[in-house]
């Protein structure tokens, strides 16, 4: 009987050791290449969201950590349905999303649930993560294409009817992580985009850098609600040829965060003043704007137009609150790298706020260089009152209280 026990001991043990040898040999059924084809692919992690989406995939309502950087590719569509949040882990600059040229984004929430982008930390801050960032095909100043100015996407084209897909009821909430002074996200960045994408009720708040800024590009934008940037609320450059529709730009009362030369807005003609004879130069159109400063923060310039852009803004109302301090200049179309366009700079509405002097608007330099000659043709009505501006019920879906 013992040698049977032990004959079968033997058996038993060999088997084991075997198993355990195959199981050490087998290939890892999971298999991460950074790349997502489909909710089934292992690179899919609600909780861990990054990498490049190369399959059409659909993010349906709930909750979603954003780990890292999440890549868009051409050729595919990153479906976004309503009542979808999206938590960025504060990670900075590695932390964004973004639609390379030849995709598209399709987040179309809706009034009743909206999508957010936002913080993840529990003590959320201006500049956690990057942002949301737009690559399209439509033209730039000068043509031809650039390279984005954080991360190394291309953008810009010749298809002035590009389109990189839907932004509707989609807030973005605490971005702008900065990479140095030169260098950062914003809330929205828009590279190249063109027409055909429908921008409708989104929504920037409490951004480390610009709530929004066009690279180029034709896009339009209806219903634009900004609240508290650190920077400036409304920034365009490099041939932004689009439109802005209804749009409410504010700093709060106690918001005190500031960068070196905050604005209301600030608009380039072309790439930092480089190149101030390219074709193409920015200039948009915008209705219906209210821009409010209640912050002790002085703005450089509530309205800054320079290095060749022009503009047409109608129904304006520029507003300061009681405890706002005087801007730099209510008004300002030059600069040491390049005026305003020459003919091509109107701005139309109403003003108010004691410490605003709605005279105050520069047209050439009064200090240096005196040699530039001073902004031609361009045409300001704006005069005293509280009327006009942006229709705020617009702005309902977010909650904000005005």
């Amino acid at each position: 009987m013992n040698t049977i026990k032990k004959t079968l001991w033997l058996a038993l043990i060999t088997a084991s050791l075997a198993a355990c040898s195959s199981d050490d040999n087998s290939t890892p059924t999971t298999n991460l290449d950074g790349k997502i084809t489909s909710l089934n692919d292992p690179d899919y992690d609600a909780a861990s969201l990054k990498g490049n989406v190369e399959g059409n995939i659909t993010l349906a309502a709930g909750e979603y950590i954003l780990d890292g950087a999440l890549i868009v590719k051409s050729g595919y569509t990153l479906t976004i349905n309503p009542g979808a949040t999206i938590k960025a882990r504060p990670g900075g600059t590695d932390v964004y999303l973004a639609v390379e040229q030849g995709a598209k984004i399709d987040a179309e929430g809706t009034s009743a649930q909206p999508i957010l982008f936002t913080s993840n930390s529990g003590n959320p801050r201006s500049g956690d993560w990057g942002g949301v960032l737009l690559m399209g095909y439509a033209p730039i100043s000068g043509g031809g294409t650039a390279v984005t100015e954080v991360v190394d996407f291309i953008y810009g084209g010749n298809n002035a009817n590009d389109n990189s897909g839907t932004l509707k009821y989609v807030t973005v909430e605490y971005t702008g992580a900065r990479i140095n002074g030169d260098k950062e996200f914003n809330g929205f960045t828009f590279y190249g985009v063109g027409n055909g994408t429908i921008v409708d009720n989104i929504a920037s708040m409490y951004g480390d850098d610009d709530a929004i800024e066009f690279f180029g590009g034709t896009v339009e934008v209806t219903n634009l609600l900004v609240v508290n940037a650190k920077d400036d609320m409304i920034d365009w450059t490099q041939g932004f040829q689009g439109s802005i529709d209804n749009a409410y730009a504010i700093r709060e009362f106690g918001f005190n965060d500031v960068t070196s030369d905050p604005r209301g807005i600030e608009a380039d003609g072309n790439l930092d003043g480089l190149s101030p004879n390219q074709s193409g130069q920015s200039n948009p159109t915008i209705s219906n704007l209210t821009i409010v400063s209640n912050s002790v923060v002085e703005l450089s310039d509530i309205v800054k137009i320079r290095r060749g852009s022009g503009v047409t803004i109608t129904n304006a109302l520029f507003s300061l609150g009681s405890n706002a301090v005087a801007p730099g200049d209510f008004i300002d179309l030059t600069d040491g790298a390049g005026y305003a366009a020459d003919n091509l700079v109107s701005i139309s509405g109403n003003a108010t706020g004691s410490s605003l002097d709605i005279n105050d608007i520069k047209y050439d330099a009064t200090e240096t260089p005196t040699d530039i000659p001073a902004v031609q043709g361009a045409t300001i009505n704006v005069t005293a009152g509280t009327t006009g501006g942006a229709d705020t019920t617009a702005f309902d879906w977010t909650g904000y209280s005005f």
